[in-house]
């Protein structure tokens, strides 16, 4: 099984004793203090509003906008402009207007709007952006941008001490992005701790900076202001953010009401924290992600539905330029967008799949960060998305029917628990949304879990080496099939066994509509689909493995009667199958319009499919026509509930069953070529079909097979 363990890692070699703690480069003395005393005053905690006094402060005054902020308030080049902090925020300042005298002193380094400008734009960009910029110059906001001989505003603003929350951050911060140095690159990890690192860890090279993190883990922190893209990070914002105007704020409330609580990869606090000073804080394909995902729930949101929709498609062409330029600059918020645009209907690609595990690797999250020196919800932080990459590679190995890019021995991230969610994150006068947010923390672990046993099914049965193995077993190749199968078919019943009674089909919990919110919706439909998929993947490699002795071949009317299986094998693993299928048919059955209208993961549309693609590959390797005529009427049922399914929730369920349902019509077309079967008794036919009640006969002889001793799953 791909479960998580801790992989042991080889501690470097002494060369050198470890530099002692306060020995740093002189270039960085003027500020260690500051950030020294910074990270004593609290930037472990996102929600700190602690702010160290700069050596640039003065004794005046500051705006209000930094008096509230309690940050340094420190002039830009012009005099009279705003200050640094509410340039960089784009808010109006308070000191535009007052006297000469209260004003404080520059920042030097900051340049013109335009200065420099070309000299990072993307290929093919700056014509249009510059059209752009002089068409919508008399509303867009301030920007700023580097010179050639400086650090940019941002660095600088880290160094003097302005908003603190992602100071001490190693992949969020707003001026650097990390690269993960391996045991294999030019750097010797060896030769590593005979450098100079300063109280923050830190050691100025000239490819970089060194981080440390931990004894064994090192990271190179470079500059985002020589990636290309980085001098129109704001514009691309302010584009993004005109696009939605008037309703940014509103379509995020949407997004963390619908999205959040079933996907938890966004820290909805320091999220929410930095929109409200602006919307120039975020990294800008998120920050269209998010607007993406949310407006498919625009009609739902009473105060939305009668207004027209934002121009999705312009903000889809901009997520997808501003996600290429981060690629160059890869942070968390890099895989925070590339996972929300893979939940779309229409956005579930491999290609980007095989990129952001990339970006992932490049950031250090397939490594165990529980003791490294970074903010503790930064670690949790990472953790969350870790595991949310691995779930974006497992599943879409699953539907694509591709290799797996995750290997449990280049995997050593832990697994997630309470601590590595935000204490609050909730109103706390809104018990029904805490309810809701703790049900989705659940939710999310639950289907870390059972992706790792799917993990396990593809490695066990689906990739090249175990296809072979299975071939050349010849007629024993069921049996192998099935011993491989006996133990992963407990852990899947364990798994359903021990579900928290919040997640359950059955549990009490009713969305109710809500005064302040608007109807609530329940995302568990997605982790049950998934158990049913996961069922269905081990259940159909057994049937394969019964219908053809050729596992290359699809099974052809000569080998429909078993190829020399023991009929009673045949008769109980087939029976199992059933039962799966009857199961996953009546789940669909009982989905309601608050389930429907949910968020539901990614791999949902393919899931609904392999219900319908499972009970074709039944139907064709039935050996008699009474068991095919069952398989053909049951399928015409559950494509009659798919096409009702689609109503409730045109902008979110229709494109699930849509697909689910054109998949059905393909496979059962495909059956129309297969010669008529024969006609066998009831007591000659493989499976009885006297109707549901029969069910649980067939449950007890299928859990005989498996060595199951009780109930195996959600009705199966």
């Amino acid at each position: 099984m791909s479960a998580s363990i801790a992989v042991p890692r080889t501690a470097p070699i002494a060369i050198a004793p470890k530099p002692p703690a306060n020995r740093f480069p002189p270039s960085r003395q003027g500020s260690v203090h500051l950030l020294d005393s910074s990270y004593r005053s609290g930037f472990n905690s996102p929600d700190s509003g602690s702010v160290v006094s700069g050596s640039h402060s003065s004794n005046t005054p500051p705006c209000e906008a930094c008096r509230s902020r309690r940050t340094d308030c420190v002039m830009s080049e012009d005099a009279d402009d705003h200050c640094v902090a509410c340039q960089y925020s784009g808010t109006e300042c308070s000191l535009v207007d007052s006297p000469p005298g209260l004003r404080k002193r520059k920042l030097n380094g900051v340049d013109s709007v335009e200065e420099g400008r070309s000299k990072r734009s993307s290929p093919g960009r700056s014509d249009n952006r510059q059209q752009r910029r002089r068409q919508n110059q008399h509303h867009q906001q301030p920007s700023v941008s580097c010179n050639t001989t400086s650090s940019s505003l941002i660095e600088d603003m880290a160094n003097f001490g302005g908003p603190t929350l992602l100071k001490r951050t190693l992949g969020l911060q707003a001026d650097r992005y990390c690269q993960y140095i391996g045991p294999t690159t030019d750097f010797e990890p060896s030769l590593i701790n005979l450098s100079s690192f300063d109280p923050q860890d830190e050691s100025l090279l000239a490819r970089g900076t060194l981080r440390r993190v931990s004894d064994n883990d090192t990271f190179l922190l470079l500059p985002d202001h020589n990636t290309p893209g980085y001098d129109h990070i704001f514009e691309d914002a302010d584009e993004i953010e005109n696009i939605v105007a008037p309703h940014g704020r509103r379509l995020i409330d949407l997004y963390f009401r619908v999205v959040h609580p079933g996907f938890p990869i966004i820290q909805r606090n320091v999220f929410l924290e930095k929109y409200e000073r602006s919307h120039r804080e975020f990294s800008p394909p998120l920050l269209a992600a998010v607007y993406i995902l949310a407006i498919n729930w625009w009609e739902h949101e009473e105060e939305l539905s009668g207004l027209p929709k934002p121009n999705v498609r312009e903000l889809e062409r901009l997520v997808r330029t501003t996600l290429a330029d981060a690629m160059y600059r890869p942070k968390l918020s890099t895989i925070q967008a590339g996972l929300l645009l893979s939940q779309r209907p229409e956005g579930d690609q491999w290609a980007p799949t095989a990129q952001l595990v990339a970006v992932g690797q490049e950031l250090g999250l397939h490594l165990d960060c529980t003791n490294w020196k970074i903010p503790p919800w930064e670690r949790g932080l990472r953790k969350r998305l870790a595991w949310a990459l691995y779930l974006q590679d497992k599943w879409g190995a699953l539907v694509h029917g591709r290799p797996s890019h995750i290997f449990a021995s280049n995997w050593a991230v832990q697994p997630l628990n309470p601590n590595d969610f935000p204490d609050v994150e909730w109103d706390e006068t809104d018990n029904e949304e805490r309810l809701e947010l703790e049900r989705g923390r659940v939710l999310f672990r639950q289907m870390v879990e059972l992706s790792q046993i799917l993990a396990e099914i593809l490695d066990t049965f689906y990739t090249l080496q175990a296809t072979q193995q299975i071939a050349n077993a010849g007629p024993q190749g069921t049996q192998l099939v099935l011993s491989l199968a006996k133990p992963i078919q407990l852990k899947l019943k364990e798994w359903y066994s021990a579900l928290p009674a919040v997640i359950r089909m059955d549990s009490t919990f009713q969305t109710t509509p809500s005064s302040s919110s608007g109807s609530r919706f329940s995302p568990i439909g997605y982790l049950h689909l998934a158990y049913f998929a996961t069922e269905i993947t081990l259940h159909r490699r057994i049937i394969r493995s019964m219908s053809s002795p050729d596992d290359n071949s699809s099974p052809s009317p000569s080998q429909q009667q078993g190829g020399g299986i023991d009929p009673y094998i045949q008769h109980i693993c087939r029976s199992a199958a059933k039962a799966r299928l009857i199961s996953a048919m009546d789940f669909v059955n009982r989905l309601t319009p608050s389930h429907l209208r949910a968020f539901w993961y990614f791999a949902s549309k393919t899931n609904f499919a392999l219900i319908g693609t499972f009970g074709s590959l039944l139907w064709g390797t039935s050996p008699g026509r009474e068991e095919a005529e069952w398989y053909r009427r049951r399928l015409g049922e559950y494509r009659w509930t798919l096409s009702v399914s689609s109503k409730p929730g045109e902008g979110t369920s229709k494109g699930l069953t849509e697909f689910a349902m054109g998949m059905l019509d393909i496979s059962t077309g495909l059956l129309k070529q297969l010669p008529e079967k024969p006609l066998l008794s009831r007591s000659g036919s493989e499976v009885g079909f006297g109707g549901l009640g029969g069910v649980e006969q067939v449950r007890r002889s299928s859990l005989f097979a498996l060595g199951h001793t009780g109930q195996g799953g959600a009705g199966g």
